[in-house]
């Protein structure tokens, strides 16, 4: 995870061998998706070393509060966008890629929400920007368990079935495969729209 401090990876690791260890992990998810900066998945990987037999539990856990905090990302673009939400932006420096943002939600809003709920880039970003733009509530739902789900499913499936040994490949390899399975998608999907209107 070489987007994530040092420091605080190390923290998480030693926090997942505590009792209430996965309130901890639905914490992080949570927060994650509307103002935390660091992925749920430096505490994940850790869970699922410790506790193999429960890898799929952990990776539930994680897709249940990151789905319940892109909901809380919702309702503040919804209803707090001027004293909270732009906040958050111009905390993250992001208010020049935001109103870039706004534009590609007006044709494309379900499928860029679910392309960052599992690739690497800020899903907090997506997840205030919906409730800005008002996306259908059940679609964002949908989208963000697909996606949200999809992501945490296949790190806890990838240390089920790999164990230790994949551990580094994973942290070094899993966001730069993630951004390119995205890239892949959303190339697929314009060629999609182009091809059939």
């Amino acid at each position: 995870m070489s987007l994530v401090p040092k420091t605080l990876y190390t923290r998480m690791q030693t926090w997942a061998s505590k009792p209430g260890a996965v309130w901890v992990l639905f914490a992080v998810a949570f927060l994650e998706s509307s103002v935390f900066p660091i992925p749920p998945d430096i505490l994940l990987i850790p869970l699922v070393l410790l506790h193999t037999q429960r890898a799929f539990v952990f990776a539930a856990v994680c897709t249940l509060g990151s789905v319940l905090g892109g909901l809380f990302g919702y309702a503040v673009g919804a209803l707090l966008w001027d004293s909270v939400g732009q906040g958050i932006i111009n905390f993250y420096g992001l208010q020049e890629g935001f109103e870039t943002l706004k534009s590609w939600f007006n044709d494309y809003d379900v499928f860029i929400v679910g392309a960052a709920g599992f690739s690497p880039i800020p899903y907090k970003v997506f997840t205030l920007m919906s409730g800005v733009m008002q996306t259908d509530i059940g679609a964002f739902i949908l989208a963000s368990i697909v996606s949200r789900g999809a992501r945490f499913f296949l790190v806890a499936w990838l240390l089920w079935r790999g164990g230790r040994q994949w551990k580094g490949w994973i942290e070094s390899n899993f966001y730069p495969l993630t951004m390119a399975a995205t890239v892949a998608l959303i190339l697929t999907f314009l060629l999609l729209k182009f091809v059939f209107g």
